[in-house]
């Protein structure tokens, strides 16, 4: 079955989409996280969940050496045949909650870093030395000496709680999108490396593909001790804890990840399935670039990869090659037709406008879903797209779909709080959130109830806001200090909620790396709130140059519009906003009625 349309015929190409200007978190909606399963415990409230997770973060900040030599010398394999391998297990097996993983923030690099592992920053941010080569071993650094840090990492451990994690969807938000859309991270559900992991006795084949994902990697790191030299478990282990990260919000598990797939080019120089997972890898820290330089040198060894296809559409669309990925996906449908290709076509044609194009190739994926887990991630890609155009009722009832079949699917669960706060059920939304960013400690989610709790106005709902923007802020130091390209985020969350000059210096960062439709509307946006209208009101055309439709892309240019004296084109697109997604945000959403009315 393949994802082409039927008005195109197999010579023609549809037209790209013009010039610069996509994404949430940056991620791509294409391909969201895979999720914890399990049942969820009710969260506490954010009052005693920060208290809790700053103590702990303290308690741990005062054994930092004991806890990461024990811990060292209670995973150290018995025989250490391999010594490279030795050291590698003995590192990859500390839990984060046992270790810190964090480094020091005195190692900081100079702004700009490389482009091959350590993200630029801005200016004036906490940020530990890269993971990469020649970098301190994960499970040996000195804490961050943050404890909002040690907050997020906290709650981040909480996830570890719940046992079911399945490894069903591909990954980001991002979310994803993060922020707004999830970025995407690559094709985590590649079928290949399970094989790889079975044919070695590493795991059974059900632990990694629908089962529980903690216990696949123990599983693999107790076979890795017996036989080190397996380069296709290494490659297994690598891509496992790049889900893993994923799945729990913890950028710490990244440097892992690299090392195990290092090791597995090591003893196996060129081996398509770690070659992919280092394009996963990179994906997952935003660093697009290598995400592409990765997936290219895979598909040299291995044409038909699936993880390598996706991984290639994902990095093309993050760097804004919009023609180029809607090429990369017809090619990816010829080779490797299914759920993570239809999924990454539906998400390319969304950015070129043709939304109808979009929901008809993802109801194919749906239709070509045959397992609990790709009928959730794809009933909520579903979800996600009728929620962009304020169709809650359609997004509603999509949610409930992912969510019978997989009544934890995160992904699932934000969506239907987001679509739940559109239709005025403020307090199910917050719940619903509350829950979601106690397991999921990531940016996006704890912006949005952040907003909710302002947009509620109740007593204590404006310092329960101001708690949720402080673990961003924590996240987004964490993510740094484990190889990740925060700057998107930190210009979303900040422009908004914390220190704007921060957010303009982030935002050009991101623009100078990546030309998006959603890198040109941050940094429009972060130009408004430093009272640079002038400048950002090319930005926020080249945003919505693509026909894109995003309500918070076309309010963002109708403020920039009015503040530049367009007061007809700003009462239009602020009127587009509103008609597009009367919902859209809890807090914009009303700006955008009170600046229309004020404008009229």
């Amino acid at each position: 079955m393949s994802a082409r349309t039927n008005d195109e015929e197999p010579g023609e190409r549809s037209p790209a989409p013009p010039g610069p200007p996509p994404h949430p978190d940056g991620l791509s909606p294409a391909a969201p996280a895979a999720v914890a399963g399990g049942a969820a415990a009710a969260p506490g409230t954010t009052d005693e969940r920060v208290t809790a997770v700053r103590r702990v973060g303290a308690q741990r900040s005062a054994r930092p050496a004991r806890a990461a030599s024990e811990s060292a010398a209670a995973t150290a394999p018995p025989t250490a045949v391999d010594p490279a391998a030795d050291t590698a297990l003995a590192v990859a097996s500390v839990p984060p909650e046992a270790a810190p993983a964090e480094p020091t923030a005195g190692a900081a690099a100079a702004d700009g870093g490389s482009e091959a592992g350590d993200p630029p920053r801005a200016e004036g941010s906490r940020r530990g030395a890269p993971a990469g080569p020649g970098a301190q071993e994960p499970g040996t650094h000195e804490p961050l000496g943050d404890d909002r840090v040690a907050a997020v990492r906290r709650v981040a451990a909480a996830g570890r709680r719940w046992r079911g994690v399945r490894l069903v969807g591909c990954a980001a938000l991002l979310a994803v999108a993060l922020t707004g859309g999830a970025i995407a991270f690559g094709a985590a559900r590649d079928q290949g490396s399970v094989a790889v992991a079975a044919s070695s006795s590493a795991v059974d084949p059900g632990a990694l593909g629908s089962g529980d994902l903690d216990a696949g990697i123990a599983a693999l790191q107790n076979h890795l001790r017996s036989q080190p030299r397996d380069a296709g478990s290494w490659a297994t282990l690598g891509l496992a804890y790049v889900e893993q990260a994923r799945t729990k919000g913890d950028p710490a598990r990244y440097p892992q990840a690299e090392k195990a797939l290092r090791r597995s080019l090591a003893l196996a120089p060129g081996n398509d399935q770690a070659l992919a997972g280092r394009a996963a890898l990179a994906a997952a820290r935003h660093d697009f670039k290598d995400a592409l330089g990765w997936s290219d040198q895979a598909l040299k060894r291995n044409p038909y990869s699936e993880r390598a296809l996706s991984s290639r559409i994902d990095a093309l669309v993050e760097l804004g090659r919009y023609t180029d990925a809607f090429r990369a996906a017809r090619t990816a449908d010829d080779r490797r037709p299914g759920v993570p290709v239809f999924t990454r076509y539906a998400y390319v044609y969304e950015l070129r406008g043709d939304v109808t194009t979009a929901r008809r190739v993802l109801e194919q994926a749906l239709t070509a879903a045959a397992s609990p887990g790709d009928v959730a991630y794809v009933a909520a890609q579903l979800g996600q797209l009728a929620w962009n155009q304020g169709k809650y009722t359609e997004a509603l009832g999509y949610y409930a779909r992912a969510l019978a079949a997989d009544e934890n699917y995160l992904p699932a669960l934000e969506g239907r709080a987001r679509a739940q706060a559109a239709t005025g059920r403020r307090d199910e939304a917050i719940e619903g959130l509350r829950t979601v960013v106690a397991r999921y400690p990531l940016p996006g989610p704890l912006v949005e109830l952040g907003e909710l709790y302002e947009a509620r106005g109740g007593a204590g709902d404006r310092a329960r806001a101001r708690e949720q923007y402080a673990l961003v802020d924590a996240w987004i130091a964490l993510a740094r200090a484990n190889g990740v390209n925060a700057d998107l985020d930190t210009a979303l969350a900040a422009a908004e909620h914390g220190d704007k000059a921060a957010a303009l210096r982030a935002a050009r960062a991101e623009w100078a790396r990546r030309h998006t439709v959603h890198t040109a509307d941050a940094l429009a946006w972060a130009l408004h709130v430093n009272g640079r209208d002038g400048e950002a009101l090319g930005y926020a055309r080249k945003a919505t140059a693509t026909g894109y439709r995003s309500a918070a892309f076309r309010y963002h240019r109708g403020m920039i519009e009015l503040a530049t004296g367009h007061t007809a084109a700003g009462r239009a697109s602020l009127r587009a906003a509103l008609k597009l997604n009367p919902g859209f945000s809890p807090l914009g959403a009303a700006a955008a009625r009170k600046a229309l009315e004020a404008a009229e």
